[in-house]
């Protein structure tokens, strides 16, 4: 297995992911944290492959990651790349890839259930799952940040772009929030992580 990696992932994977890393031909780059994405697949020029993960998640959450970019990698691979990127050869990919790694030594029993829910049918991000995200995030290092699904209606919060809100009510999956300066309502998502006033 890459040297860089062992850190940042579950002891007892090591031995499953050096197999996947043998018979691909990638490279990871390791980068500092970034709010839009966990990790992140490129076809480079000259018929090169770079997988980027973010530096902070936490090994659960980091080798879930990687394994969803390496299944861009072999979906590009094997079907092309004009298929769509979280369609359903991606999502075949995917949970072929993730099956050997859902064992009690790698994840958590608390993971493991949320975990083969979620891959009878896996989302673009985990994050789009609220109940796999909540718990993943019980394993992150502390930041002083909560999520918008831990506050009540009518607290005043401040989010990632500096802007102060109002928490409203729920409206299917996100909350209405209003921004305090101006008064329009944004929609959140549960797990979007703010500062309490």
């Amino acid at each position: 297995m890459q040297y860089q990696l062992s850190s940042y992932i579950p002891r007892a994977a090591h031995y499953n992911l050096q197999k996947l890393f043998s018979e691909r031909n990638f490279e990871i780059k390791i980068k500092k944290s970034r709010k839009t994405r966990h990790g992140d697949y490129r076809k480079l020029q000259q018929g090169r492959h770079r997988i980027t993960i973010n530096d902070d998640l936490n090994k659960y959450r980091f080798l879930i990651t990687l394994i969803h970019e390496i299944a861009h990698y072999d979906t590009c691979v094997r079907f092309g790349s004009t298929v769509k990127p979280h369609g359903s050869e991606w999502k075949t990919t995917y949970q072929h890839l993730m099956l050997p790694f859902l064992k009690p030594e790698i994840f958590p029993d608390q993971l493991l259930g949320l975990l083969a829910r979620h891959f009878i049918n896996p989302k673009a991000s985990t994050d789009s799952d609220q109940l796999l995200s909540m718990a993943l995030r019980g394993y992150d290092r502390p930041n002083g940040k909560i999520t918008i699904f831990e506050i009540a209606e009518g607290t005043k919060f401040k989010a990632s772009n500096g802007k102060t809100y109002l928490k409203g009510p729920k409206r299917r999956t996100r909350f209405k929030c209003t921004e305090l300066e101006s008064g329009r309502v944004y929609l959140f998502s549960a797990i979007a992580e703010i500062e309490l006033l």
